[in-house]
């Protein structure tokens, strides 16, 4: 009996880390095309070789809203419920930039999985709540439109993985009471 205990444990814990293995290549597989192709020498061809090998790391683009929503937008979840800080911070964040949240793909699956059609739906419900995807993509998507950018240029930089780069450790803490 332990004896098979132990077998199974063993087998389930290859599995597992096999299945977090596989999806660290995935997530990581755009940040490595993004990256900048070396600089060729005058004498080389000016078009780079063909890599076999990119058109199977190339990865679908989730849903998203090409243009601003045309009507009123639902409302995001109130983060008072969240007693987090950092589910919290990242709604009230979402709360602030949502038709911005609804131009930008969200890159977690839950356009298959569940049905979103942009990352602010991810807001909408308890998903985001959960889901450190998207709670990145959210603070990402608000950092850089404070900084003046518009919903297209944030969304070319999620396609390009930057989103990753954001340090949810940062947003761990509630701003002081007033």
């Amino acid at each position: 009996m332990l004896q098979r205990d132990l077998i199974l444990a063993v087998a389930a814990s290859v599995f597992l880390v096999g299945f977090g293995a596989g999806r660290l290549c995935a997530q990581n597989s755009s940040a490595q095309q993004s990256q900048p192709a070396p600089a060729s020498s005058p004498a080389s061809s000016s078009a780079p070789a063909p890599n076999p090998v990119a058109k199977f790391l190339k990865t679908e683009v989730p849903s998203y809203h090409a243009e601003p929503p045309k009507g009123a937008l639902p409302n995001t979840l109130d983060p008072a419920q969240f007693l987090d800080a950092q589910t919290r911070n990242i709604y009230t964040l979402a709360a602030k930039v949502k038709p911005v949240l609804y131009q930008e793909p969200c890159y977690c699956g839950c356009d298959k999985e569940v049905g979103h059609k942009s990352l602010l739906d991810c807001f909408t419900d308890l998903h985001g709540a959960h889901c450190i995807l998207c709670k990145k993509e959210a603070a990402f998507t608000y950092s850089e439109s404070q900084q003046g950018k518009s919903a297209a240029e944030i969304r070319k930089e999620i396609i390009d993985g930057k989103w990753k780069e954001v340090d949810l450790a940062s947003y761990d803490t509630l701003p002081a009471a007033k």
